[in-house]
């Protein structure tokens, strides 16, 4: 059966078309698989699980649609989108996995994740994240109106906006020594990430052994999505317009 892995779709209402994009591809590719692994940031912001937009609805309807119809959905947090929580999961049928995870894939161990944690050289985003990532932060946060923390969301998007500007690619791109650790912690020799933004698929060694990163697209200009079937993994494009 066909598996799909997406990531870093960022949906927003600012972005209608990549929105009815996303919509096409859960009736027209999603319907036919077996499961659909979403690796973080399927929203540019969430902040709570009692967010009123009618656009996320939409989305979050269509995701009922689709795993009411028996393919498995499976989703982990991005940055944008750590706050993703239970009542989310109730209304979409999604399950929200832990970061990072191991999927057994025809009876091969692989290590799936959203891939910040790996871009451990940019040092002002890690601290960032370990603060934001806590169960403290998370429930003051949460406590405050939806107004008071969509200001903060916006803010908090528009001082991202400018550290990605004013940092050099490299240091937002991963680091090759966590990549490696990542392999050798989980014992695996694939791995699946997003947020980088940096489709590809990258063949390495790592403890003398040949080992695989692929890496998911963002939808920003297009689409992006992994199709694994018979031990095949096909990382593909979706233009747009």
């Amino acid at each position: 059966m066909i598996r799909l892995f997406v990531s870093d779709v960022h949906l927003d209402a600012s972005a209608p078309d990549a929105t009815e994009q996303f919509l096409a591809f859960l009736r027209n590719y999603a319907g036919d698989a077996e499961a659909l692994y979403i690796l973080g940031d399927l929203f540019e912001v969430w902040v709570g699980d009692d967010d009123p937009s009618e656009e996320k609805a939409r989305i979050v309807s269509a995701l009922r649609e689709m795993t009411a119809r028996g393919v498995a959905c499976f989703i982990v947090h991005g940055n944008r989108d750590f706050l993703l929580g239970r009542e989310f999961c109730d209304r979409s049928g999604c399950r929200l996995l832990q970061d990072p995870v191991i999927a057994e894939l025809d009876g091969e161990r692989v290590l799936v994740t959203h891939g910040d944690a790996l871009c451990t050289d940019d040092h002002a985003y890690q601290e960032l994240r370990s603060s934001v990532r806590t169960a403290e932060w998370q429930r003051r946060f949460l406590a405050l109106p939806f107004e008071v923390r969509d200001r903060f969301a916006n803010k908090a998007r528009a001082g991202s906006k400018a550290h990605t500007e004013r940092t050099p690619p490299k240091i937002q791109d991963v680091n090759p020594a966590a990549v490696e650790a990542a392999f050798r912690t989980a014992r695996v020799h694939r791995m699946i990430h997003g947020h980088t933004h940096r489709p590809g698929i990258h063949d390495t060694v790592v403890d003398g052994e040949p080992a695989q990163r692929i890496v998911l697209g963002a939808w920003y200009e297009e689409g992006s999505y992994l199709v694994y079937e018979n031990h095949r993994y096909d990382l593909r494009t979706l233009p747009r317009g």
